[in-house]
């Protein structure tokens, strides 16, 4: 990419003298405002807390109750007679006539 060689026309080099040390000085102090810094002890504490719970077990038993009505038939005849003494047909006994028929009672 670029050509590592010297070129040609190549300046001269300085000349390096050794520097002067001169005596330290003393500055007036520069003092910067107070940075807080803020530690944090964390001191682990455990509480027990007990829930007591009591748990009733309701076994609760429904009786349910079915109601049937059977039914049974009975049939009754009822018959009924009468006699009446009528006479006879050359003397007849005039209380004596058809009687209107009432089945069943």
């Amino acid at each position: 990419m670029f050509n590592r060689r010297r070129p040609c026309h190549s300046r001269p080099q300085p000349i390096c003298c050794p520097p002067n040390i001169m005596p330290t000085q003393v500055a007036p102090a520069q003092v910067s405002p107070t940075q807080e810094v803020i530690k944090t002890n964390v001191m682990n504490t455990i509480v027990p807390h007990f829930h007591p719970i009591h748990t009733t077990t309701v076994n609760r038993h429904v009786y349910h109750h079915q109601h049937y009505y059977p039914r049974t038939f009975s049939e009754v005849d009822q018959y009924f007679e009468t006699s009446r003494q009528c006479g006879d047909p050359r003397n007849p006994n005039p209380g004596c006539f058809p009687i209107p028929r009432r089945y069943g009672f």
